[in-house]
């Protein structure tokens, strides 16, 4: 983005803040221009502080970055990850599903097939009981041990699509490095009913391979030291075929992950062998399925009604614009409850960068601080700060519109919760409208004044509201993939690399410096900074039961 754009856009919203947002809401036909639907989803725009002259600038400013050839250079697999060389192609995971020919190169497309019936052989394997790929008959619980993109999707999923299950097989997740929930696992699971999937594409990474040596001598322990009956309780993801094979993991329970898919997009490769062992795999083909059809969207519709493009202008509008920091993702569903967590690893990671792919500096903030929390148990934690805070928070509210778990009344709720709070952020209410509430009030003047100034809400806060006809496989899988493409977008608007992640390198640098100095007692800890080692020495301390004893 250039000075010239970003003072463009500055200038539109100076224009834009002279209309409060609850005005624009009074337009007539502003819910139909600004509200678009694509299959199972409905996405409105219409309580972002923006119009139409802004919305053109945006487009104006996106059409001489090229966008449509960009696109087009990722879905054919260009090396589009330039730090890395490498091809960005998590859309040819679900390219059979799409209606838009393919556009990935066949030897891809056939890498893909050959992992899908790969994922469908294991699944049935472990449904029938058959002993296919060695897995052994009565799998009852299934252990998936990743970190990052070998977690978040997968767990989002699962736990978003429990309920289209064949309830075959319960699905459990290990992720932090903290031993407590291994040993949980341990104490709960039967190791001989117990399949275990080890998702790391080097499988060197240090959460997966210590969580899974810990899973492997629980199971050899319950096969009385027999690593190879144990060895078929384990299911491996990687890239690196000759490190699980060195594990006794057979070829056959071995899949691939591929370097032109970044982990934050994998849930759609074998790294989703969790979900198709939850859902089944026809029901997993669906959720490929729901991707497909934003993929489809995102190649073909005119950026105007292009619902990544138009989730990627209104986001770098409140970021550049407007000047607002956040990005709240309120899921009114428990079973998207994970939704934030997913996507602050796809939007943080993929466009917290300051530096553009040549090495200088950006032009502007990048992306906002995503968090957020499932509704509405976020309205009695932190709905105050949105609502009366100083610092105006955009939110993303996601909500299902019909559900399936029989009590109608909980559901009206909910929505009628969501709803209201998108209308209040947007409308707030007035000093004259407070003070007209405490009209008969016993209360002074003074009092009266001050109660209505602590009542009063500026509104003026924007929201997307997303709303989904219900969850399904389908509908969830297009939802994923409408954040993915707006992130691809917003990369190009900020001129960065989606597609590389070196901000998570440095700090594991430092953990293997420190990791010698917190296991041995005689470690040599020249190499760490003054606080480190005061805090090492502490941690040693109450390790040897003497944390009462100040260091020397």
């Amino acid at each position: 983005m250039t000075p010239d754009q970003l003072a463009r856009l500055r200038g539109e919203a100076a224009r834009v803040r002279l209309r409060p947002l609850r005005d624009r809401l009074a337009e007539p036909g502003r819910f139909e221009a600004w509200s678009h639907r694509l299959g199972p989803l409905l996405v409105d725009f219409s309580r972002q502080w923006i119009d139409d002259a802004a919305l053109d600038a945006l487009g104006t400013m996106l059409a001489a970055l090229d966008w449509e050839r960009r696109r087009d250079a990722m879905f054919r697999g260009d090396p589009i990850n330039g730090s890395e060389r490498r091809a960005v192609l998590h859309t040819a995971l679900r390219a059979h599903r799409a209606h838009c020919a393919a556009m990935a190169p066949p030897a891809v497309l056939e890498s893909v097939a050959d992992a899908w019936r790969g994922i469908a052989r294991l699944v049935d394997a472990v449904f029938d009981g058959s002993g296919d790929c060695g897995v052994p008959p009565g799998i009852e619980d299934v252990v998936n041990v990743g970190i990052g993109g070998s977690d978040l999707g997968p767990r989002l999923a699962v736990e978003a699509l429990a309920g289209a299950g064949a309830g075959r097989v319960r699905s459990h997740f290990l992720a932090n490095l903290d031993g407590t929930s291994v040993r949980t696992l341990m104490r709960t699971l039967d190791p001989r009913r117990t399949l275990i999937l080890l998702v790391s594409k080097s499988f060197t990474t240090q959460e997966t391979h210590l969580n899974g040596e810990a899973l492997r001598a629980w199971m050899i322990e319950a096969y009385a030291g027999d690593a190879a009956a144990a060895s078929r309780h384990f299911v491996a993801v990687t890239a690196n075929v000759e490190a699980a094979r060195a594990q006794g993991i057979a070829p056959e329970r071995t899949l691939p992950i591929w370097d032109f898919v970044g982990g934050r997009y994998s849930v759609w490769s074998a790294v989703g062998l969790v979900l198709a062992l939850a859902i089944g795999h026809r029901a997993f083909d669906e959720f490929l399925a729901g991707a497909a059809l934003v993929d489809d969207h995102f190649r073909t519709a005119p950026w105007r009604r292009n619902l990544p493009v138009l989730m990627a202008l209104t986001g770098v509008w409140n970021r550049n614009a407007l000047g607002f920091p956040g990005l709240a993702v309120i899921p009114y569903c428990d079973a998207l409850g994970n939704l934030p967590a997913f996507l602050q690893q796809l939007e943080m990671e993929s466009l917290g960068k300051s530096v553009r792919p040549d090495g200088a500096p950006v032009g502007q903030p990048t992306v906002p601080v995503l968090w957020g929390h499932v509704g509405t148990n976020a309205q009695h934690a932190f709905f105050q700060a949105l609502h009366q805070g100083t610092d105006t928070v955009p939110v993303d509210f996601v909500g299902v519109a019909a559900a399936d778990h029989g009590l109608p009344d909980h559901h009206a709720a909910l929505l009628a919760n969501m709803l209201a709070q998108a209308a209040a952020l947007a409308g707030g209410k007035t000093y004259e409208e407070a003070w007209a509430e405490s009209a008969g009030s016993e209360a002074d003047a003074d009092a009266r004044a001050v109660l209505a100034a602590q009542r009063t809400f500026p509104g003026n806060r924007p929201s997307t509201t997303i709303l989904l006809e219900s969850l399904t496989p389908t509908s969830l899988g297009a939802l994923l993939a409408l954040y993915e493409h707006k992130v691809f977008v917003q990369s190009l608007l900020w001129d960065v690399n989606a597609f590389d992640q070196w901000g998570v390198e440095l700090g594991k640098t430092v953990a293997r410096t420190i990791l010698p100095t917190l296991a041995a007692d005689a470690a040599n800890d020249a190499v760490l900074d003054a606080p480190t080692r005061a805090l090492v020495a502490a941690i040693r301390a109450a390790r040897d039961g003497r944390w009462d004893t100040p260091p020397a």
